[in-house]
């Protein structure tokens, strides 16, 4: 099975990792662990015995933070390749990682960030188990908002193998157009809800229950935008920021 096209891992850049782990760990149940990266310090999120995120400082502290979204290519190289010769811009080449595979980071044509990842092969089939739907702590769903959400969609499905799936009618808001890999919902795209506001990714993860979780984030330093508020399927959602500013999404039962 090829896992190509399939969202593979998070990564949060924050100039307090230690800090976000002990908030992430509280809301989701995570551990956090320092990698054996000489001269680096990359942090592991596990939950239970599944990596499911990394953490690290950004390189310029003047850098905003954000979380970042990685899916999973047969080839860096060539997808690096393909994508760029369609509008995508190159921020880090393709670039090995010892013991993990080969990673590039890309803006789209747009100017949303995300990541390539080839993984090294695994008893799994090589994709790693960041994404995971049917479990919490995971990555769940997958939102992009953009300012040409057709184009992008586009742009995803022919490099990444994505199909769309419902589109959803949101008044002045436009549509929230939901997209598939293999068959299967994965996240949704829709305009920016505010003019000048840049393209970017958003991670849902996985909560045991979202008023619990409303209630630990407000209490840990965590401040809700954004619900909670029900969506198609009965799955309720939060949109949120960590105790450093940086947004998150969260989605599960009420």
């Amino acid at each position: 099975m090829s896992y190509h096209g399939s969202p593979c891992w998070y990564e949060l850049s924050t100039r307090k990792p230690e800090e976000a782990g002990k908030f992430y760990g509280g809301l989701l149940g995570w551990t956090l662990a320092k990698a054996p990266m000489e001269g680096f310090d990359y942090y592991l999120a596990s939950a239970g015995e599944a990596m499911v995120a990394g953490m690290m400082a950004p390189p310029d502290s003047a850098m905003p933070t954000y979380w970042m979204i990685y899916f999973a290519v047969d080839d860096t190289d060539g997808a690096v390749r393909a994508m760029s010769g369609d509008g995508a811009m190159v921020i880090v080449p393709p670039t090995d990682i010892p013991g993990t595979g080969r990673f590039a980071i890309l803006t789209d044509p747009q100017g949303a960030a995300f990541g390539l990842l080839q993984p090294l092969p695994m008893e799994n089939g090589g994709a790693g188990g960041a994404f995971d739907q049917k479990k919490t702590g995971h990555g769940n769903w997958h939102e992009l908002m953009t300012s040409d959400p057709a184009a992008a969609l586009a742009f995803y499905g022919k490099h990444l193998g994505w199909t769309p799936s419902t589109a959803i009618p949101m008044g002045e808001m436009g549509t929230y157009q939901l997209f598939a890999w293999q068959g299967a919902d994965i996240g949704g795209m829709m305009g920016l809800p505010a003019p000048g506001m840049p393209p970017a990714w958003l991670p849902y993860f996985g909560a045991e229950g979202i008023d619990a979780a409303v209630a630990k984030a407000s209490a840990t330093g965590g401040t809700i935008c954004n619900g909670p508020m029900e969506v198609p399927g009965g799955a309720w959602i939060i949109q949120a920021t960590d105790p450093e500013g940086t947004m998150f999404a969260l989605v599960g039962p009420k």
